[in-house]
């Protein structure tokens, strides 16, 4: 038996786990490794669908996606704390700590 392999499952692997580091770099970056992933993912598991061949890495294209989804949920997330920050606190208090702190307490009644 010959040992396929399906051709993307290494890069869905790859850019599924930087799509959750880098969710973190105000969740763009995540997102867009996360879709890119998500993308030829559906491209190899459509491969392992429409061939009678069983590929031997099908696993790893799984793992993959799974990493990718988690990646763009956590991006997601990491860009809506972001909005909440700044509907808190406001534009002008991002660059002046003191005002960021003051708006801070006041919204938290401290």
């Amino acid at each position: 038996m010959e040992n396929n392999k399906l051709p993307n499952a290494n890069i869905v692997l790859a850019l599924g786990i930087i799509s959750v580091v880098s969710c973190i770099c105000y969740g763009i970056f995540g997102i867009i490794f996360g879709i890119v992933a998500l993308v030829l993912a559906q491209k190899d598991m459509n491969l392992d669908r429409s061939n009678d061949i069983e590929y031997t890495n099908y696993q790893t294209v799984n793992t993959g996606r799974v990493l990718a989804i988690i990646g763009i949920v956590l991006g997601v997330l990491f860009i809506l704390l972001i909005i909440w920050v700044i509907s808190i606190v406001g534009m002008d208090a991002i660059q002046d700590e003191e005002l960021m702190r003051e708006r801070i307490q006041e919204y938290f009644g401290e």
